[in-house]
């Protein structure tokens, strides 16, 4: 039988020669991620039911960074029990605050492969399929569940394709694709489906880029989302890893709910709008509008090119002087590697302020939320009501290139009009 990318994964994990959309399976988890909100709860629900042993800490990783840098006692106290139990546990794939976040993390660090089962304590574990994983978020109980047990249960979703064709053009970047798809077609056109991404535009995409879309898919209701794991893939990989890296893909005959034909080729820059990721418009139907902060970070775009487009639009400008920019790197690699490039001098230079590579203000958790009546414009993920701080407080998504031009004009601005060629 001819699959998708989903169900060759939860066929493979369940023990079957194939399962078909609508079928409940019971699959075997090849890694389950925990950060430290997610651990914490999860594994004091586990004991409070009597389960004192993990499944395979060698599949489990944990990380630090929602609630880091501690805020208060409390937050501390946790963070002071977590490295009890991993160290209890003997969790060897344990990164301490500083090292980024979550979803940059598992992949930086070769634990995420072409057709694993990954799932996570992060809503946005569907950034995995960037590589051609099958990942996805789950909540407490589950995660429980799964550090127990090491398996879970699944209904098998319907599959749907977006095909990326044509040629982006200058000033705009994946963040725009997903969210114009996001705006045309909703927030539920993939509810509980799984998401293919394919087309010479995908292919040309980097593996940053392909991150971000993957990260977004959730936002439009999916419970996978995939690029094909091609060569690109493999290579990227096979310095992260020493594990055997093999590309990934559907097979040609398989079957799809819907196809989408998507040309990126007059795609302009994109704002998601107060207070839904799909109340999108382009940047110059909302151009004007003042922000009190502008924000780049979070597992959404903060990566490598992220940072250098932003900067490279904000080398020898500056930040209005009524607007804060807040920069937070997805991971200590990336703060290196922008500051051997330059563009963390950039960013300095333009007065940015930089913070630890942590989650930070894009769920309303520490440095950086907002006051009433403030309005911010971010390079993360969601954008509903109070998702930053104070319930009368406005979010704007949008490329970090769109948020850069922003925080010079200290209102919603065209970033087109800042790139130099």
């Amino acid at each position: 039988m001819e699959m998708t990318m989903a169900e060759k994964v939860l066929a493979r994990t369940s023990g079957r020669d194939a399962v078909e959309p609508g079928e409940f399976v019971t699959a075997a988890i090849d890694t389950l991620m925990v950060a430290d909100m997610s651990f914490y709860d999860s594994y004091e629900l586990m004991i409070e039911h009597g389960c004192s042993k993990i499944w395979d800490p060698d599949r489990m990783v944990v990380i630090m960074d929602h609630q880091f840098p501690a805020q208060d006692m409390a937050q501390a106290e946790k963070h002071r029990k977590i490295r009890e139990w991993v160290k209890k546990h003997g969790i060897r794939n344990f990164y301490d605050g500083g090292v980024g976040i979550c979803h940059q993390v598992m992949v930086e660090k070769g634990h995420v492969l072409p057709g694993d089962l990954i799932v996570g304590g992060d809503s946005h574990t569907t950034t995995y399929g960037a590589l051609g994983a099958a990942s996805s978020g789950i909540g407490h109980s589950d995660i429980a569940y799964v550090m127990a047990k090491g398996s879970l249960w699944f209904m098998m979703p319907e599959t749907i394709q977006f095909i990326l064709k044509g040629r982006l053009p200058k000033g705009t970047s994946a963040k725009d694709i997903i969210l114009r798809i996001a705006g045309d077609y909703s927030t539920d056109v993939a509810q509980y489906k799984s998401i293919e991404f394919l087309g010479p535009v995908a292919e040309e995409l980097s593996i940053d880029a392909r991150m971000t879309i993957c990260n977004m898919a959730l936002e439009i209701g999916a419970k996978f989302a995939f690029f094909k794991a091609d060569n690109k893939t493999v290579g990227y990989l096979k310095q992260r890893t020493n594990k055997q890296v093999k590309s990934f893909g559907p097979d040609s005959g398989a079957n799809y709910e819907a196809v989408y034909e998507i040309d990126v080729s007059s795609l302009e820059p994109q704002v998601a709008c107060p207070h839904e990721v799909d109340n999108v418009k382009p940047v110059g139907e909302v151009e004007g509008v003042t922000v009190q902060q502008a924000f780049i970070g979070s597992c959404t775009n903060a990566r490598i090119e992220d940072l250098e487009r932003a900067a490279a639009i904000l080398k020898g400008r500056k930040v209005h002087h009524e607007t804060r920019l807040i920069v937070m790197p997805a991971s200590r690699e990336v703060y290196i590697q922008v500051s051997k490039s330059g563009a963390l001098q950039a960013l300095l230079e333009a007065g940015a302020m930089l913070g630890p590579p942590v989650c930070g203000p894009c769920g309303g958790l520490n440095n950086g939320i907002l006051a009433k009546n403030e309005t911010a414009i971010c390079s993360t993920n969601r954008n509903f009501k109070g998702r930053m701080g104070n319930p009368e407080s406005f979010v704007f998504l949008a490329s970090p290139e769109t948020v850069a031009a922003s925080a010079i004009e200290g209102k919603i601005a065209d970033p087109r009009k800042y790139i130099r060629d």
